[in-house]
């Protein structure tokens, strides 16, 4: 069952046009109203009215379209919630009456929030990036495909590629600094910080021989960009996408592992650091051409959604 609870705060004068909004939506079900009940943050508000609604995930898009042409995300607030059981005939029904499949549903602002969210350059988002570039690296020194994992899955660099592609497909300006700056500053600051911990362990005579002979045969990969680069970059931002505008995170840490920029960008500053410039530049490649291949296919992904959801509301209408 694939529903979502719809929690709407409304001034009582746009209270009925709420209400009919909600009613004329055949994927609304359980329609709740309570008058005067949200009493506000401040002194000197007056009390707005609270309604509730389950939606059926295919119909929440254009639900919150027809809110928002109220200006609710003015004069009050709408809120969606993620909903794990749903039961009821009536629950049937909406999802029934809902055009297309749940997963198939693109809910916009949803998908918006959950990039933005992760393309936010905290303090948090660059420790994350830093620790697994660190942690690629000794996967590099010690010739370990299963560090080499396990940095793939705690990068975090997807977040700030979905919300440039987010973007680019919403036409939204104001969403481009953000991941920009969470790319542009995170990945250079990886890099810093790992050719500094390479060049420490390289002092003092930490660094295997293996590696500064080149002969690393599990990790040697990830300086070797090639066609077969670019076709797990495209399937990755493909599956990403997917992921991302179905709510579902599971399919996204296979993603994660499934790509190697942050490997990359450890290969990049340890080759600096050795003097082994030919696989510092081969990383490079490959760091460049991963992202640039996902971001590609997130763009077009989101396109094809878009225009396959919009194909599917209008034959609903009809």
């Amino acid at each position: 069952m694939s529903v979502l609870h719809l929690r709407v705060v409304t001034p009582a004068s746009a209270t009925d046009d709420v209400l009919t909004v909600l009613r004329a939506d055949a994927g609304v079900t359980n329609l709740v109203l309570h008058r005067s009940v949200v009493v506000g943050a401040r002194d000197g508000v007056p009390p707005a009215d609270l309604v509730g609604a389950d939606v059926a995930r295919e119909a929440v898009d254009s639900v919150v379209d027809g809110l928002q042409a109220l200006g609710l995300e003015r004069s009050g607030s709408i809120v969606l919630e993620a909903v794990d059981t749903a039961l009821g005939d009536d629950v049937v029904r909406a999802e029934a009456a809902a055009p297309g499949e749940g997963d198939d549903a693109l809910i916009w602002e949803q998908v918006e929030r959950a990039a933005d969210g992760g393309a936010t350059a905290s303090a948090t988002f660059y420790a994350f990036l830093v620790l697994a570039t660190l942690i690629a690296a000794v996967g590099l020194l010690t010739d370990s495909q299963v560090l080499i994992v396990g940095a793939m899955v705690l990068g975090p660099e997807f977040g700030p590629l979905a919300a440039l592609a987010v973007a680019v497909v919403r036409r939204r300006h104001d969403l481009v600094p953000g991941p920009l700056r969470a790319l542009g500053l995170g990945f250079p600051l990886a890099m810093a910080v790992t050719a500094t911990g390479v060049a420490l362990l390289d002092a003092v005579g930490l660094v295997p021989q293996e590696f500064l002979d080149g002969r690393r045969p599990l990790t040697s990969f990830v300086a070797s960009p090639d066609q077969f680069s670019v076709v797990v970059a495209v399937l990755a931002g493909i599956a990403g996408t997917l992921s991302l505008t179905s709510a579902k995170s599971g399919p996204l840490v296979g993603v994660f592992i499934s790509v190697t920029t942050v490997p990359a960008a450890a290969d990049f500053a340890a080759g600096v650091v050795t003097a082994q410039y030919g696989t510092a530049l081969g990383a490079l490649g490959q760091l460049v051409l991963n992202l640039g291949c996902i971001l590609l296919a997130a763009v077009v992904t989101l396109r094809l959604q878009h225009a396959l959801w919009r194909r599917a509301r209008r034959g609903v209408r009809r």
